[in-house]
């Protein structure tokens, strides 16, 4: 169905908005309980749901205060608010906002929000305060101004099924942007996307999303998740780039010296195993904090957002990682038991001199 602006439905729905922050290394949520009023985050369940679908560890929820916000599209709006802190030290906060608009003024909206940064520093000034108050429960506590993921799901109910299905309306919505598309990006805007029954619809692209479910709060509790996902495997990319540059800058000038000393390759070494036991267990922690198991659509809404985000490149571009740091410690550690070697080597030879010289001396 094509609708010219004139006509333009009106559409009631929501705006889910996620932010997600890599506030540190860990968050150790039993203090955070005992500093502000948390609740574990269970995960909404359908009938079909099986009980195989969860957190672990359950994160915490925190309400946040409700955000006024203003969009030209829609005017002045509030939000609601309200943050998810995981173990792995990253939080998502999320912001939902009921709105009833035309369909044009949706497209418009969906090419403002393309710029994220009004809504990056939104969030941040909303979860600032819970930060100062959790900060003795953040190990290693680092906030990083660049580093953030968002995205931005519309949602509306079954009923507006027939007014949003116009391919090119859809595609620039997923896309963020309000101009006209070429036929071959509309076809590759909504080249993924599901359906469960006839009345509902799941279309994602790597910024946005629309949804229409009226029964959905577990779906985007598994967009959401794939987004602060997102968010770790790059803050972990930017960990293993700068840990390997100081790990090659330690080591270079170990192969130009002429001292036979294990101990020039002790901290090279502590670096690169630090680096290898933090990277491996936070790419576990945070790939299988969200079981899945069990229900087939969950699983395909996961993955379908997990490839519109790439998540398998970065996957395999941090074990490629890993792979490099295990070989640069390996070569390290074996230059280290050569020098030892080497050095005991001198050592026997000198006492040998030694005893000898004793010898004579004593005669």
């Amino acid at each position: 169905m094509s609708t010219t602006p004139a006509e333009s439905p009106l559409l009631p729905g929501t705006l889910h908005i996620y932010v997600a922050f890599d506030w540190g290394d860990e968050i150790r949520l039993e203090q955070v309980r005992q500093i502000v009023p948390a609740s574990a985050q269970e995960l909404p369940r359908r009938r079909r749901t099986p009980p195989s679908f969860f957190y672990r560890p359950p994160p915490l929820r925190v309400t946040l205060p409700d955000a006024d916000l203003e969009f030209a599209q829609i005017g002045k709006v509030q939000a609601s608010a309200s943050v998810t802190l995981f173990d792995f030290g990253a939080v998502s906060i999320s912001l939902h906002i009921p709105f009833t608009a035309r369909a044009d003024a949706l497209a418009q909206l969906a090419g403002a929000l393309a710029d994220t940064t009004p809504l990056i520093q939104k969030a941040r000034a909303l979860v600032e305060p819970l930060h100062q108050q959790l900060l003795g429960a953040i190990q290693d506590p680092l906030w990083q101004d660049d580093l953030s993921e968002e995205y931005i799901v519309f949602q509306f109910g079954p009923e507006s099924l027939a007014q949003t299905t116009d391919r090119a309306w859809l595609a620039g919505i997923v896309h963020l942007e309000s101009d006209p598309l070429s036929g071959e990006e509309i076809d590759e805007a909504l080249r993924h996307q599901l359906s469960y029954s006839p009345t509902d619809l799941f279309v994602a692209d790597w910024a946005a999303a629309v949804l229409i479910d009226r029964d959905c709060a577990d779906t985007l509790h598994a967009i959401s998740f794939a987004n602060l996902q997102l968010l770790e495997f790059r803050h972990i990319d930017n960990r293993l780039d700068e840990s390997l540059q100081a790990a090659s800058r330690l080591i270079h000038p170990l192969t130009r010296s002429l001292i036979p000393s294990w101990r020039m390759h002790e901290r090279p070494l502590h670096v690169l195993g630090e680096l290898k036991v933090e990277a491996n267990g936070l790419f576990e922690r945070t790939g299988n904090a969200l079981k899945l198991v069990g229900d087939p659509y969950l699983a395909r809404v996961y993955r379908l957002v997990a490839k519109r985000f790439y998540i398998e490149t970065w996957i395999e571009n941090i074990q490629r990682k890993l792979e490099v740091a295990e070989g640069i410690y390996e070569v390290v550690s074996h230059q280290s038991a050569s020098f030892r070697a080497e050095f005991l080597e001198i050592v026997v030879v000198i006492l040998i001199v030694i005893e000898i010289v004793l010898a004579f001396v004593h005669r």
